[in-house]
């Protein structure tokens, strides 16, 4: 059966530095196909999820798990790992009446200082979607958390209708305060209430993250070692994602990253000496490319970025990557576009649906190499 899947005409990717145009993967993805509960639950070890490698050069795919990964890449090859650590970032409020609902905080807000203004998405107690004008906070609102701190909402923030400046008063940091009476963002196609750590990387060193960096969920220490002993070399990035994008096609927003110099020199050498750099995720190819030159040269740095991958601006420091299964029309699917190619993507995309590999944060994997 020939899974439901084309390639839409191209059209612009909205906002930021770097947008044009990149082919809009249409289909539809089976709920059969989401990944409802952590791979440990179903039986596998971490390392056990499925993975696709798609060749660009060869122009051919192959089937594997995770634990492969050391076969598939080669001495010299360099992995580039985030170690922003998930947030338990979901927390209930109270509006003024009484009612609830449920804050993702998303980010602390870009150019503000401190740790007051922050970057949120509200969402219904059962954790459905609440855009602005749908009967939910409006600004000038406050809400109150547990712990006595209270929450002013300012005002829209990004498009998309569904983000929120807001300004927060609590007597801990607000990473303090989540770790005490916040859980980890949760979508409905999760089944059970899965503890911080399933949320966690091997990679996970400094928290900041509203949603797990999942690239990087399959990788165990006993695998690191394998590829260790193989030749391939780690090194580090930091880059703090924030809530998903549901809107199709909604860019990603500015998100803070810090690139060390020590990694910067790393990937020059590597590519001097002829290796690989591979990301292991979009946040760590976002957080590299907003450092690279024309060239491909990289030097340290860090801030927010907002850069948007296009096939046109393609890619510049990285040679390929590790990424989940994105969501139908999902901005990231640009990305994936200019490591992979437009026919070499859809090629994978329609092997996923066909094949049955599992998509979301505890799904399967997708390694493009050039």
């Amino acid at each position: 059966m020939t899974p439901d899947l084309a390639v839409a005409p191209a059209r612009p990717v909205p906002g930021g530095p770097g947008a044009g145009k990149g082919a809009a993967f249409a289909f539809s993805l089976p709920a059969r196909l989401e990944a409802v509960r952590p791979p440990e639950a179903r039986g596998l070890a971490r390392d056990g999820v499925r993975l696709m490698a798609a060749h660009r050069g060869e122009d051919r795919i192959e089937h594997a798990r995770f634990r492969d990964l050391p076969e598939l890449l080669a001495p010299g090859d360099l992995l580039v790992v985030n170690t922003s650590a998930t947030l338990p970032a979901a927390i209930p409020a109270r509006r003024p009446g009484g009612a609830g609902l449920v804050l993702h905080f998303a980010t602390r807000a870009p150019g503000r200082p401190g740790d007051s203004w922050w970057v949120l998405e509200t969402r219904r107690p059962d954790g459905g979607e609440q855009p602005l004008g749908s009967g939910g906070p409006g600004v000038g609102e406050r809400l109150a958390l547990a712990g006595g701190a209270r929450v002013e909402i300012v005002a829209p923030y990004a498009p998309g209708g569904r983000l929120w400046l807001a300004r927060v008063a609590s007597e801990v940091p607000v990473v303090d305060l989540l770790a005490a009476y916040g859980r980890p963002i949760r979508y409905g196609y999760v089944t059970g209430d899965w503890p911080l750590e399933a949320y966690q990387t091997v990679f996970a060193r400094t928290p900041g993250s509203a949603e797990m960096p999942s690239a990087g969920r399959p990788f165990t220490p006993a695998l690191l070692a394998r590829l260790a002993a193989r030749g391939v070399a780690v090194a580090p990035v930091l880059l703090h994602t924030g809530v998903s994008s549901p809107g199709r096609g909604e860019p990603p927003y500015p998100e803070y990253f810090r690139l060390p110099a020590s990694t910067a020199a790393r990937v020059n050498a590597v590519r001097a000496a002829g290796g690989r750099v591979l990301a292991v995720g979009t946040t760590v190819v976002r957080a590299l490319e907003s450092m690279a030159a024309p060239d491909g040269g990289l030097g340290p740095g860090e801030g927010w970025t907002d850069l948007v991958i296009t096939p046109e601006r393609g890619l510049r420091a990285v040679d390929g990557l590790i990424s989940g299964w994105h969501e139908p029309q999902a901005s990231h699917l640009s990305l994936l576009e200019a490591a992979a190619g437009a026919p070499l993507l859809e090629r994978c995309y329609r092997a996923a649906l066909t094949e049955g590999y599992l998509w979301h944060e505890f799904g399967d994997s997708h390694l493009i190499l050039p």
